[in-house]
């Protein structure tokens, strides 16, 4: 739906010449003859009170170590639905799926296929397009240290979001471990392979930080920094401006993106209104809360079990490993995963409602 006329076609001096009230509205015919206006009631009711509309009513549900927090945590843990699920009602899945990220910050779909990795790719689009970076599109690969990457090794990872580097980080992350073997056994067997996976709520983090040391939260939401990806030759990849790791709401005051990793990150200004060193304290006690076993959410990712993640909110890593990992996924636009949450889990009406006004 788009605007099917030129406003500024409209003269400035317009006035009403016919106003007519219905059951459903108003309707306006201008001066000139050549334009009608119909107002819905509960249009001009809303207007008459407010100025904007409200985005859809939403409150993270935070999880730590034990799985979900507070009052509203759901019965099932962790947030999961069945490959199976989608052949049988496909939008209403979605809606389920897309609405466990949108709360939980995660969620698992099980039992999908893994002799292939076209079965996870076709998941995933079942949500939105792949997003295509300088790594391509959909990825399917073992370790593989050319390829310039702490992601592509088998050493451990700390907690990180992905695509610092962009204007427009990664929306949603997908990992799915199609094998783990070890060439040595002749069982290949992945028995104390290791690679467990981590997962950190940036948004709880955030929150725990909030309260036990504000100047700190203040610092790492106001100092804002230069953040890269360089290590492949031709590649120098930075967002169209500084920004700060932890990125609130203006109007609401609560969270909105986190983007944190400590190896693309670049040199802490000195012209802002905190000094170095006084981000790197913040960015210290930061670090600690990231750490903390109350915050770390371990588990063994699994053939046939896809992990999808908020990558604007979720921290991800893992510990070590041996052996041969087989790992694919890829990364979806955060607007087009928000626009299918909105259109699987609410009406077209409503939904147009609050986007146009």
């Amino acid at each position: 739906m788009q605007r099917n006329f030129n406003t500024f076609d409209i003269t400035q001096d317009i006035q009403p010449t016919h106003i007519e009230t219905c059951q459903d509205g108003v309707k306006i015919q201008w001066s000139g003859g050549s334009h009608e206006s119909f107002y819905p009631w509960d249009f001009l009711e809303f207007y008459l009170k407010s100025d904007k509309r409200a985005l859809e009513p939403f409150e993270p549900e935070h999880f730590g170590a034990q799985g979900a927090q507070g009052a509203q945590k759901s019965s099932a843990w962790p947030p999961s639905l069945n490959y199976g699920d989608f052949s049988e009602n496909e939008s209403k899945v979605v809606g389920r799926l897309t609405d466990f990220i949108r709360r939980n910050g995660f969620a698992f779909i099980n039992e999908v296929p893994v002799e292939f990795a076209e079965p996870t790719e076709k998941l995933l689009e079942n949500i939105a397009f792949i997003r295509q970076t300088h790594y391509g599109g959909f990825y399917d690969f073992i370790p593989d240290l050319a390829l310039a990457d702490t992601a592509y090794t088998n050493i451990a990872l700390g907690a990180h979001t992905d695509t610092t580097y962009f204007t427009d980080p990664a929306g949603l992350q997908a990992f799915h471990l199609l094998s783990h073997t070890d060439p040595s056994s002749n069982h290949h067997s992945s028995t104390n392979l290791g690679g467990q996976s981590l997962l950190v709520d940036g948004f709880y983090a955030a929150s725990i930080l909030k309260k036990e040391d504000p100047k700190a939260f203040e610092v790492l939401s106001r100092v804002k920094l230069p953040w890269h990806a360089s290590g492949n030759k031709g590649i120098t990849i930075s967002p169209d401006k500084l920004y700060p790791v932890l990125e609130v709401d203006e109007t609401t005051g609560k969270m909105h993106r986190v983007r944190w990793n400590n190896d693309d990150r670049g040199v802490v200004p000195f012209d802002s209104g905190y000094s170095p060193v006084e981000w790197y304290e913040a960015a210290r006690k930061w670090n600690d809360i990231l750490r903390r076993k109350s915050t770390e959410y371990w588990f063994q990712l699994k053939p046939g079990s896809v992990l999808v993640f908020d990558n604007w909110r979720v921290l991800h890593g893992r510990s070590a490993f041996t052996g041969v990992r087989r790992i694919c996924g890829g990364y979806i636009n955060r607007d087009d995963f928000i626009s299918r949450w909105r259109n699987t889990n609410y009406p077209r009406d409503e939904i147009l409602k609050r986007v146009i006004g």
